[in-house]
């Protein structure tokens, strides 16, 4: 076993791995706890290459001075196959609402991100007791296959992101025939592909930082004030009444 491995540090030369300046991107009224970072995967096969992605990044995102959370999805149930007081849909829920930034990593299966991939964002609402649970958090997307190089879970999950209001980085990785990638210990070995998973943890902190502070206002909305308004003047009409 590495060093590296032994100490769960990153599987890279650390005098390359550069440390985020974190004053020079805080927005104006950033939090000064660490950037919170919560992992999703999806499979929950023994050896689940997409587990193993997660852990990677996790390493590189805790060397970057993140706090990292990383939800497993075994036993969370399916959605509208349970009620939200579930206590693993609570969990993911209360897992997200803790979280400033978020890494999402599927395997491919029929062209497609898994059913347990969807599952775990599908239990995340929109609007959660008045509050939005994903919008203005900054979102990292990976995938990995067991065949040739392709895009199509991240590029799917890229949609996803959209949806829920985050802010998805430009950067992203899909890492081919990923049985090639991993040593019998678990730990990617260095490639190409592992170069890339540091890039798109390194723009995901950079990222996290310059939106921390800034989100409510980038996620300002007119329609929304208007609705705002208006349900306030609905309930000051109805006391008057």
């Amino acid at each position: 076993m590495s060093d590296a491995a032994a100490l769960d540090l990153p599987n890279i030369a650390l005098d390359e791995l550069h440390r985020i300046d974190a004053l020079a991107l805080a927005g104006p009224d950033a939090p000064a706890h660490p950037p919170r970072v919560l992992v999703l995967y999806g499979s929950i096969r023994e050896r689940s290459y997409s587990r193993l992605v997660a852990e990677e990044s996790s390493r590189l995102l805790r060397w970057f001075g993140c706090e990292v959370k990383t939800f497993d999805p075994r036993d969370l149930p399916l959605p509208d196959g349970a009620e939200p007081d579930h206590p693993r849909v609570k969990m993911l829920r209360d897992l997200a609402m803790w979280s400033e930034a978020m890494v999402w990593v599927s395997p491919e299966r029929h062209g497609a991100m898994t059913a347990i991939m969807k599952a775990q964002i599908d239990w995340l609402p929109l609007s959660l007791g008045g509050v939005r649970p994903t919008q203005g958090k900054t979102l990292a997307v990976m995938q990995v296959s067991g065949g040739s190089q392709s895009f199509n879970a991240v590029n799917q999950m890229r949609i996803l992101g959209r949806w829920m209001r985050m802010v998805t980085i430009p950067n992203q990785s899909s890492v081919a025939k990923a049985f090639n990638e991993f040593d019998e210990a678990g730990r990617m070995r260095p490639s190409p592909y592992y170069n890339r998973i540091v890039d798109v943890c390194e723009e995901l902190v950079k990222f996290t930082h310059l939106i921390r502070g800034r989100s409510a206002y980038l996620t300002d909305r007119y329609s929304e004030r208007v609705e705002s308004a208006e349900a306030v003047s609905l309930r000051v009409n109805q006391r008057s009444i």
